[in-house]
């Protein structure tokens, strides 16, 4: 179980909370699912986000913080995915760190900087999410194929077939 928030952390969730325009109650910060609310909130308010980032560096409970991070990396440029996942303890660093990593694949995908020879090369070492997301992403009908043929599920090797037949 979770500590509760320090008074560095109670600080920063009522600064958090005012930019969200939610109320500063000090007494639902020590409820993992309030905090996790506030910062649903304000992940949907870009200005928020530096303040978002203090709370979450404060925050006593790892998987909520690492919720949270995840949630944040696809809305953040690539740049400044490290230092979101630097802030994670170390226990639950790991899926974090991975999801900053694919995250920046699929974009290299997105853009068209990752050829098919190389795809088929790397595929076997990416996440079923990037291999799925990966479908969505690529115009690159050679990519599709590989994913197609080399994808690790049904599911994921279906979905390349379908893209390839829309494009």
């Amino acid at each position: 179980m979770a500590a509760d928030p320090s008074p560095a952390m109670v600080e920063a969730l009522r600064h958090l909370a005012r930019a969200v325009g939610r109320p500063e109650d000090d007494a639902s910060f020590a409820d993992g699912h309030d905090r996790w609310s506030l910062y649903r909130a304000a992940l949907d308010t870009s200005a928020a986000l530096p303040l978002l980032f203090e709370a979450v560096s404060l925050e006593p409970d790892g998987p909520l913080a690492s919720g949270v991070v995840g949630e944040v990396l696809e809305r953040v440029p690539e740049d400044e995915r490290e230092r979101w996942v630097g802030i994670l303890p170390p226990a639950v660093r790991d899926f974090s760190a991975r999801r900053a990593r694919d995250l920046g694949v699929l974009e290299s995908l997105q853009r068209g900087a990752v050829p098919a020879d190389s795809v088929a090369d790397l595929i076997d070492g990416w996440s079923d999410w990037l291999q799925g997301r990966a479908v969505h992403v690529t115009a690159d009908q050679d990519v599709l194929r590989v994913v197609s043929r080399r994808g690790r599920t049904k599911r994921i090797r279906q979905a390349a077939v379908d893209a390839l037949r829309q494009r």
